[in-house]
């Protein structure tokens, strides 16, 4: 292998890793948001949802940044098979991140709309809320370590653990429903909560949209939309 094809090899290498360095440390700002918003939700401290808000340009910025590098990669170097897959999956996975991110500042603004007019939930129901929204944040996590080593049977988890999210979902919406018919007062307390845990359910939805990259990466499989299994 001469000297020249050595070199170009290196140098996609780099890209390519640069392209996961950099997915991953989107990631680990959009998990820090999320992180930051339940908290305020859960605390009152509503100083930091500027700071959320803020964040959420920086993570709009790593989405434009990483989507260009797939394109000038694309261009430079035609790759083939799972260089490919790589290309294309780090871009789903970014749009996925740039989402969760968006679904961060919505938590952030409906825990200050709560706490500006004095309409904080039960402490049962911020528990919950912020019960499901651990396990949302664990799913990102999960799903991006999942990208980082290329672990599919990590994705596989990943998925099946978004079924405990939307039933803690579905939970807190049962509650709120109860708390509204026992007291009208509350109805426009807990439409926020409501709004703020359909963000968290969201969160989890794009954490498994993740996971099914990673799978379609290492392997070659969408997994998306599974064939019907036909009748009898």
């Amino acid at each position: 292998m001469s000297e020249h094809v050595q070199h170009v090899i290196r140098a996609f290498d780099e890209e390519l890793n640069r392209l996961r360095t950099h997915v991953l440390e989107m990631g680990g700002l959009v998990e820090s948001q999320i992180q930051a918003a339940t908290d305020a939700y859960h605390t009152g401290e509503i100083k930091v949802v500027a700071d959320i808000v803020a964040a959420d340009k920086k993570v709009n910025d790593f989405e434009q940044m990483i989507d260009d590098e797939c394109v000038q990669v694309i261009a430079k170097r035609q790759p083939a098979a799972f260089d490919l897959r790589l290309i294309m999956g780090v871009s789903k996975i970014v749009t996925n991140l740039e989402r969760a991110g968006d679904e961060a500042k919505k938590i952030a603004k409906g825990a200050r709309r709560l706490h500006e007019r004095g309409q904080f939930m039960a402490p049962g129901d911020a528990i919950d809320v912020r019960h499901v929204a651990s396990m949302a944040v664990t799913m990102l996590r999960q799903a991006l370590d999942a990208f980082a080593r290329m672990d599919t049977a990590a994705a596989v988890e990943v998925i099946r653990s978004d079924d405990d999210v939307d039933v803690g979902f579905k939970a807190i919406i049962r509650q709120l429903v109860t708390f509204m018919m026992e007291d009208p007062r509350t109805i426009s307390g807990a439409m926020d909560v409501i709004w703020i845990a359909r963000s968290v359910e969201r969160i989890g939805d794009h954490a498994t949209n993740i996971a099914e990259q990673v799978i379609y990466i290492a392997e070659g499989r969408d997994i998306r939309h599974p064939p019907k299994e036909k009748k009898a």
